[in-house]
């Protein structure tokens, strides 16, 4: 483990972190079979999309503040929970109806709606009876199941040793919020104002998500942790909501577009590579590099793998850990999948939940 920001920690060759490199391209190759391009012609209507909303956010000014972008959801008080048992432990399935809808004239809006199954949000929750801090945890990309999430996150350990009542939500495009999607409809994905909406529409979900904890308990402790595209977009929630504690950040995404633009799989003649280059003034609209984070400094952590093949620890982390006040950040020895089983990372989640004030020392 290194905590240096500045300069990534030097990776050793050794056949550990050779190995867990290989995984990296073997998740890297799987994305591009069950995800490839679509025929060049398809991009004509994804270029022109990419075109007019370009035009569109600029003349709603988006472009020059990005946050304004960002519709304010109303407040969440409506929900269904139900109980869940599943291999022996009880918790508690979430269910609300989401209320996204892109804005007025957006390109790209009445295919989005047509999405069905985006339109509900679903939510695992492990609680305690009595008031406890909350931490909310946003999952990677082609997460959103509950197993899964349950694990990588180590949901029991934060809930039954941490003390902490658990909350994990499901992106768009994600889990049972992927039915029924026409092929190739991703998050992410090549249809760059797909992405855009969804991107939207998650930060919106985990921000009426807030506002429905909020109102189960008064002024509880709230933070958030994330996992890879999740980081993405709790960096964007970190960055319009007050009164959060903490924002852990592990493999973050900070430039969505430009990280599709290095593993589109294209050659720099493909003139495919056009719609990257049009769709730039949207990452940066959508970037919490263009935001200010709105968490105390010594409530941001960030933690990343110097082997890491999907999140270029340069191009990705470090920018953002400079524009979050260089805060403080972990780099374990391994690629993107490794942090689950980093020790050093496990035990920096714990420690930072400790030092935000969410866990008691």
């Amino acid at each position: 483990m290194d905590r240096r920001g500045d300069e990534i920690p030097v990776a050793l060759p050794t056949p550990a972190l050779a190995a867990q490199a290989f995984r990296d391209e073997i998740v890297l190759t799987g994305f591009r079979l069950f995800r490839p391009l679509s025929d060049i012609s398809v991009f004509d209507r994804i270029n022109a999309e990419v075109r007019a909303a370009v035009e569109f956010y600029s003349d709603q000014g988006y472009l020059d503040k990005p946050e304004s972008f960002f519709a304010v959801p109303p407040p969440l008080s409506e929900v269904t929970v139900r109980p869940v048992e599943a291999g022996g432990r009880r918790y508690e399935r979430l269910v609300f109806d989401s209320g996204y809808q892109p804005h007025d004239g957006e390109p790209g809006r009445d295919r989005w709606l047509g999405y069905a199954a985006n339109r509900r949000e679903y939510a695992l929750l492990l609680r305690h009876r009595q008031p406890r801090p909350w931490l909310v945890c946003v999952h990677g990309a082609v997460m959103g199941r509950g197993l899964l999430d349950l694990t990588l996150f180590r949901a029991w350990h934060l809930h039954e040793d941490l003390g902490l009542n658990v909350v994990l939500p499901v992106l768009p495009m994600h889990g049972p919020r992927a039915r029924g999607l026409p092929r190739g409809a991703v998050f992410p994905g090549e249809d760059v104002l797909d992405d855009v909406h969804a991107t939207a529409q998650a930060v919106w979900d985990v921000r009426r998500l807030l506002s429905w904890i909020r109102g189960q308990q008064p002024d509880p402790p709230l933070g958030l942790n994330s996992i890879s595209l999740g980081g993405y977009i709790a960096s964007l929630v970190a960055s319009l909501e007050d009164g959060l504690r903490c924002a852990i950040l592990g493999v973050p995404v900070s430039d969505l577009t430009e990280l599709l633009g290095r593993h589109a799989g294209i050659s720099r003649t493909d003139p495919r590579r056009e719609t990257i280059a049009l769709a730039q003034p949207l990452g940066r609209m959508l970037s919490p590099l263009s935001l200010t984070p709105r968490i105390p400094l010594q409530g941001r952590f960030i933690y990343a793998g110097i082997a890491d093949q999907l999140v270029h620890p340069r191009e990705q982390v470090v920018r953002l850990w400079e524009h979050w006040g260089r805060p403080e950040i972990v780099w374990y020895r391994g690629g993107h999948t490794g942090f689950f089983q980093s020790r050093p990372v496990q035990r920096f989640v714990d420690a930072a939940l400790v030092q935000a004030g969410l866990v008691a020392s």
